[in-house]
């Protein structure tokens, strides 16, 4: 280290004893002080980074979408964290499934689910298929899930037909989504007043 970096570290050291001090501590308070200021100076930061780190970086369990993960396996994916909701999961054959990979919930909640495992932003093709779909496949909510992002026009026509896109970033979230959009309706209240005859 640099001279003047030890300079500003026994200038610390002194200026937090001094302090201990003129706050009415005792002399090993005051020195315990003085020594801990530059000590904690040197190790916050490389500390707060690694906090932030780890905080930003998902745990193997969080985000297990590979680099190299097919089409159906990502489906297989987000299946299992279907199932983690406790609703009932049926994946759709490979052909004739009228744009919709997984069917999720029971009836009249169910949601059709369309998988796209792209490496480019997903278009607005993904979500009319899974929005015509829906009806065939007796479905009344529909959602569209990427490891990618979604294109504006796929964002709009989403937004018009009520039709959840989840993309890359919110597929730690993918889990609450799924139990909000297959959660029964809450029945009417026996408490309200009933109008007169």
């Amino acid at each position: 280290m640099t001279t003047l970096r030890w300079r500003l570290y026994a200038a610390l050291a002194i200026a937090a004893g001094a302090t201990a001090h003129l706050s009415g501590a005792g002399g090993l308070w005051t020195v315990l002080a003085g020594l801990l200021a530059p000590v904690l100076v040197v190790a916050a930061p490389s500390f707060v980074r690694s906090v932030v780190a780890g905080a930003a970086t998902p745990g193997p369990r969080e985000n297990p979408v590979d680099a190299d993960m097919s089409g159906t396996e990502f489906e297989d994916y987000v299946a299992r964290i279907a199932r983690t909701c406790g609703v009932p999961v049926i994946m759709t054959s490979m052909t004739g499934d009228w744009g919709v990979d997984l069917i999720v919930g029971h009836r009249p909640h169910r949601l059709a689910v369309q998988c796209k495992r792209l490496s480019r932003p997903v278009g607005a093709g993904a979500v009319q298929e899974v929005v015509a779909g829906a009806p065939m496949q007796d479905c009344t909510q529909t959602m569209v899930v990427t490891n990618h992002e979604f294109t504006p026009a796929a964002r709009k026509l989403a937004e018009l037909h009520g039709c959840t896109l989840v993309g890359g970033a919110d597929l730690p979230r993918l889990r609450s989504t799924i139990r909000r959009l297959t959660r029964p309706a809450e029945p009417p209240s026996s408490s309200a007043p009933r109008p007169p005859p």
